[in-house]
């Protein structure tokens, strides 16, 4: 007589929880290298780019000072690239070199859990990154509180939106030397033409049509309108791109992720 033994698998906010604790454990192993970083560089770029540059733009930019456009459009950048680095190299790494997703798929977990939690863990890193932005901004008045208080909101949407991505890019990839294509083609451009440099309505038709269809151009107006306490009806349908990109793009990393784990 055979006895097969089914695998009881606990809650699902604990599954992903603990694929996010695993991640938090090895993050803050390391907590003064990896911690302090997101609060001196955006330190930084503001004194080289939002100082130095600011000193000759004059014009108010969307009504901001320059040193405010550009450092409320930070926000939302370093949300982008530590969840796009995170998705990319360090997914690949895990699951390549390391090995470490066939570790965690040993615990009663399953793949959509592991890769949900991925994606959660890297929202997790682009609101702690986004904070610590704005912790830079509220010391030097560029931005004011209680309003900016929902700016990390933002970032967080904004690394669970590009973590997405990065996640469906890393199913496609090979060998780790390809990501170079997807930062220096997508991922950086991006940076300069979707209203964070400068605004979006300065580019020609033709481009702002493609900074339109690009997803941070939507976190940007968003995280704007929380610093400056200025809401429009129009920024629903940022909001609703947002979702639908999550939605949309989330699903289709899982299902080529889950095919690629389990062959």
């Amino acid at each position: 007589m055979k006895s097969s033994k089914t695998m009881t698998y606990p809650p699902l906010p604990r599954r992903l929880y603990s694929v996010w604790y695993r991640h938090m454990r090895v993050y803050t192993k390391n907590l003064l290298s990896n911690g302090l970083p997101p609060f001196l560089e955006p330190l930084l770029f503001l004194l080289g780019i939002g100082l130095g540059l600011g000193t000759y733009i004059t014009d108010s930019m969307e009504g901001m000072a320059y040193i405010e456009f550009l450092g409320t459009g930070l926000l939302v950048t370093t949300a982008m690239f530590t969840a796009t680095f995170e998705c990319t190299y360090g997914a690949f790494i895990r699951l390549e070199f390391d090995k470490v997703y066939d570790g965690m798929l040993a615990a009663p977990i399953t793949v959509n859990n592991l890769i949900v939690g991925e994606i959660i863990w890297a929202g997790t890193k682009g609101l702690f990154f986004s904070f610590a932005v704005l912790c830079i901004l509220t010391i030097f008045r560029i931005v004011h509180l209680p309003q900016a208080l929902l700016a990390p909101l933002v970032g967080f949407l904004t690394g669970v939106m590009f973590a997405s991505m990065a996640l469906l890019i890393t199913s496609f990839v090979k060998t780790i030397n390809h990501f170079n294509f997807y930062l220096t083609g997508f991922i950086s451009p991006m940076f300069f033409f979707s209203g964070v440099v400068f605004p979006v309505s300065n580019l020609p038709p033709a481009v702002r049509f493609v900074a339109e269809v690009v997803p941070l151009t939507h976190a940007v107006r968003l995280v704007r309108a929380a610093c400056t306490n200025h809401y429009r009806l129009n920024l629903l349908g940022d909001l609703a791109y947002m979702a639908f990109f999550i939605v949309i793009v989330g699903t289709l990393a899982v299902r080529r992720l889950r095919t690629r784990l389990v062959s």
